[in-house]
């Protein structure tokens, strides 16, 4: 059975769906069956992999209504072994539309059960808010790992996403875990850089993961060229600092 990591922050411009995107790029080159699920409605975690989501006829939100089943809305991708449950614009209406739904929460987990046996590793890429969406990813997931911002105003809202952890384990997941912190846009001239790494051990003492994701350019020029940083700059500093946390994620599970 796979392992699911939901990738979540609430806030948003901090990596997020970088980190999800290569994370799952990371896993895939270094051999692993891997699926990428795009649940956040702005659809950059599809785009980003080459996928244009707004020629696609269905996607993520048809699977969660009923309406496909998700087998038949999973695409390829340029990495061999890693493949993407598409979010479309559509996807945007499920946070009206499902909360009149029965088991809500679970619809994703729910979805997940029919394909997660087909792959080592499941990607969750979730919204930067705390809705109905990021919910179903955070039911859906066994671990979490959060990306942090070496920037100030990074650690706000921190609290109370842990907190919103607290009340998914209490209340419908108990084993629901953290994986860990990954500290991204790091730039090692910065003293705000080191001062934030410093305040993140207060949240968590014992999971930052050692890997330290860099401020490239690089990074931030690969979704637009519909590739992840593997393919676009593959022996690049962002690259090899995805390739560290790859391997930290492998020797978590694969001991």
């Amino acid at each position: 059975m796979s392992v699911v990591i939901s990738v979540v922050n609430q806030k948003g411009g901090v990596g997020k769906t970088t980190s999800a995107v290569n994370l799952a790029a990371g896993l895939a080159e270094a051999g692993k069956f891997v699926l990428l699920v795009d649940l956040d409605p702005q659809g950059n975690a599809t785009s980003g992999l080459g996928i244009k989501y707004r020629e696609l006829a269905s996607g993520l939100y048809n699977a969660l209504m009923g309406q496909a089943r998700v087998h038949d809305v999973i695409a390829n991708t340029l990495h061999t072994g890693l493949r993407v449950v598409p979010a479309t614009a559509d996807l945007a209406g499920a946070n009206v539309e499902l909360v009149s739904v029965d088991g809500r929460e679970r619809k994703l987990s729910d979805l997940l059960a029919e394909v997660r046996h087909a792959y080592d590793y499941v990607i969750i890429d979730c919204p930067p808010s705390l809705g109905i969406l990021t919910l179903n990813g955070l039911v859906a997931a066994d671990y979490i790992l959060i990306p942090v911002q070496a920037e100030y105003y990074a650690l706000e809202g921190l609290e109370q996403l842990l907190k919103t952890v607290d009340l998914v384990r209490e209340n419908i997941k108990p084993e629901l875990n953290v994986l860990g912190a990954i500290l991204t846009m790091f730039d090692s001239r910065n003293k705000l850089s080191e001062e934030v790494m410093g305040e993140l051990y207060k949240f968590f003492p014992n999971n930052i993961f050692r890997s330290v994701i860099p401020r490239t350019v690089r990074l931030a020029e690969a979704p637009s060229y519909g590739k992840s940083i593997f393919h676009y700059e593959p022996k690049g500093k962002g690259a090899k600092a995805y390739e560290r946390l790859t391997r930290e994620i492998l020797d978590l599970f694969e001991k």
